[in-house]
């Protein structure tokens, strides 16, 4: 089990219900395939750029823990649902053991 993390852009058009219900389909999903770590709702943003004649659309973060071929088949579904504008879904590193910085301290 690797975790991930997915950012998902859906259309400003579409109510708050309507968007609400597309994100509990994909978390649905992802729980049906793994586990959902945390979900963070970004809200409707401005989009740095028009993307289908829109202006703003709606953010929705998901940290995630699936296997390894999982976010391929959440891609392809991503890809076909309406009111879907963006998506990316990234692998998170594992976090390495950090050694600690000790603060010398100098007598004077």
């Amino acid at each position: 089990m690797a975790k991930y993390e997915t950012m998902l852009v859906t259309s400003a058009s579409l109510d708050e219900e309507a968007t609400a219900a597309l994100v509990g389909k994909f978390k649905s999903l992802i729980e049906a395939n793994g586990t959902i770590d945390s979900v963070e709702e970004w809200g409707r943003r401005r989009l740095a750029y028009p993307i289908n004649k829109q202006n703003e659309g709606v953010y929705t973060l998901i940290h995630f823990t699936s296997g390894p071929d999982f976010p391929a088949e959440l891609d392809r579904v991503y890809k076909i649902t309406d009111g879907v504008m963006r998506s990316i879904i990234v692998a998170k590193e594992e976090e390495a053991a950090k050694p600690e910085v000790k603060a010398e301290t100098e007598a004077e």
